[in-house]
């Protein structure tokens, strides 16, 4: 108890530093770091460069290339139905089946109902549950007047590490204008200026202010209005039933998926034409033990289903942990404090008060920087252990008027008034939280990944971000990728008749994991994350 008191008073030492030195912090210009600074910053001290975390993927069609051991495990782990006899008789048949109920998922299947092919809907928790309704700060599209799709992939470019696939990009901007009028034409209520343009504010790494947004809950809003329009079209959704295996022809193509009903535990044989996977990112992997932003759900059941059906991975390698996840109260820990608070002036700070980053860097540097502080001595230790820095939020309204935090920032007003903090008056604890899978199921332009007839859509896939991806490109990739990946499979659809149903690629993987000789160490996908059995 004396030992958790000493700490809060350090604690609140180190806040009135904070609060003494604002004034003197308020005005001065932090510089951008150069290219050879910013390399040596996330060279020491990101997460993706410590060797001990990372692991050889011994079989499939990565073999030999190296990812972190949490998705090594997950990718050399055994079906769940590899001791099951499971009826290959489709129990349904659908010229497009869709996987995944977030943002990605909802557009495809929109894109599928209007191309007039039959469409299935299938979830593992409920439509809408997904890291969509977690997005916060918003969505990037080139469309002021000092602003072009040619900007806006530089800036990408330059944010990926220059590793963004080129082609996937420049589709992925050059489409931002037009799937922002569709958005609004079906109904979102982005932000507007007083003469009724809409709103734009900068972001991370960003050289024009480009963020369309809804206050800071953008993505709540994107999927209030695309979960409306699913009903709306009557499209068929299957919840709190996951896929827990792909099925092919036995060929190289993929016709369909077992799913696992959760209210029965029966499973569920799905014949299709073609299959969209939209299952969303990794973050409750909790990768080198980091708390996330994540939804519950976002187990990257897609990546062992479809590496095991043939289907390669790119740039598995790369996540992203967003410099801002709060630290306290313990509750609170890994939630996104949003990067559009430090873009209308907060500020990090260290244990002494003092500022050591600018804030506008790439997500990669400022998140390198914040670990800095803390390994060095200059972070600040909870009661519980964990370590971070101070997000200096009262300045929002030093600069820009009184009010404009709880104006803007709602949602995070909400959350930390539970716990009795008033950001407009106090600094909170922040640190780098599992945030992002850069990588992921290698796509061509239309979202078809190199198994034939699987289509993917939103952060299972990968390339299109680099070693990096840039703040509000999330959001935009998940409507951008669900049209075209919901188009192209309707296409294929009308093109394909119905092909057999076969697990002749998990025996066939079954056969290479004792050629190399692999034990599975887990059963995969996972489905949900296990915090009840720990060491």
């Amino acid at each position: 108890m004396l030992m958790e008191k000493l700490g809060m008073d350090k604690i609140e030492e180190s806040k009135n530093r904070v609060q003494a030195l604002r004034a003197s912090r308020k005005d001065i210009k932090w510089p951008l770091l150069s290219e050879e600074e910013k390399h040596h910053l996330v060279h020491q001290y990101h997460p993706d460069y410590k060797k001990e975390a990372y692991g050889e993927i011994r079989i499939g069609p990565n073999r030999g290339e190296k990812t972190v051991l949490e998705v090594v495990k997950l990718l050399e782990g055994e079906s769940s139905i590899a001791s099951e006899s499971i009826s290959l008789s489709a129990a349904r048949q659908v010229d497009v089946l869709i996987i995944g109920g977030g943002g990605a998922g909802a557009t495809a299947a929109l894109s599928v109902k209007e191309a007039g092919a039959s469409v299935l809907m299938a979830t593992k928790l409920r439509l809408g549950d997904s890291n969509t309704v977690m997005a916060e700060g918003g969505m990037q599209v080139a469309i002021s007047p000092d602003d072009s799709p040619i900007q806006h992939f530089m800036d990408s470019l330059r944010g990926g590490h220059m590793e963004n696939d080129r082609t996937l990009l420049k589709t992925l901007v050059e489409s931002g204008p037009s799937v922002a009028k569709w958005l609004l034409d079906i109904g979102v209520l982005f932000d507007r200026e007083e003469d009724g343009n809409l709103s734009l504010r900068p972001g991370g790494g960003s050289s024009r202010a480009r963020l369309l947004r809804c206050k800071d809950y953008t993505g709540l809003e994107l999927m209030r209005v695309l979960k409306d329009a699913v009903l709306d079209e009557e499209i068929e959704v299957l919840e709190f039933s996951p896929v827990v295996e792909l099925l092919t022809d036995g060929e190289g193509i993929c016709t369909g998926a077992i799913l696992k009903n959760l209210d029965n535990n029966k499973y569920l044989t799905v014949q299709a034409k073609t299959v969209i996977l939209s299952t969303g990112g990794m973050g409750r992997l909790h990768i080198q033990g980091f708390p996330t932003s994540n939804h519950y759900g976002a187990t990257a059941d897609g990546l062992p289903i479809a590496y095991r059906a043939g289907a390669a991975l790119t740039l598995q390698d790369t996540f992203q942990y967003h410099p801002t996840g709060a630290v306290y109260p313990e509750a609170m820990a890994g939630i996104l404090v949003t990067e559009a608070i430090r873009s209308v002036g907060a500020q990090l700070v260290n244990s002494n008060g003092e500022r050591f980053v600018n804030e506008m860097e790439t997500r990669d540097a400022v998140a390198s920087a914040v670990i800095r502080e803390c390994q060095e001595g200059r972070g600040v230790e909870t009661s519980s252990g964990r370590r971070g820095v101070w997000l200096d939020m009262p300045l929002v309204d030093l600069l820009n008027g009184e009010g404009t935090l709880k104006d803007r920032f709602p949602n995070m007003d909400r959350q930390y008034s539970r716990y009795k903090i008033d950001i407009s008056k106090d600094p909170v604890l922040v640190y780098p939280t599992l945030h992002y899978q850069n990588g992921g199921i290698k796509i061509n332009v239309d979202g078809e990944s190199t198994l034939k007839g699987l289509f993917v859509a939103g952060e299972a896939s990968g390339g299109i971000h680099g070693r990096n991806r840039l703040m509000g490109n999330s959001l935009l990739d998940i409507i951008v990728y669900g049209k075209r990946a919901g188009r192209a499979a309707s296409l294929r659809a009308s093109e394909t008749e119905f092909r057999k149903l076969t697990l002749r690629h998990l025996e066939e993987y079954q056969k290479e994991q004792k050629s190399a000789g692999v034990v599975p160490q887990i059963v995969s996908p996972i489905l949900f994350p296990d915090y009840v059995n720990k060491d």
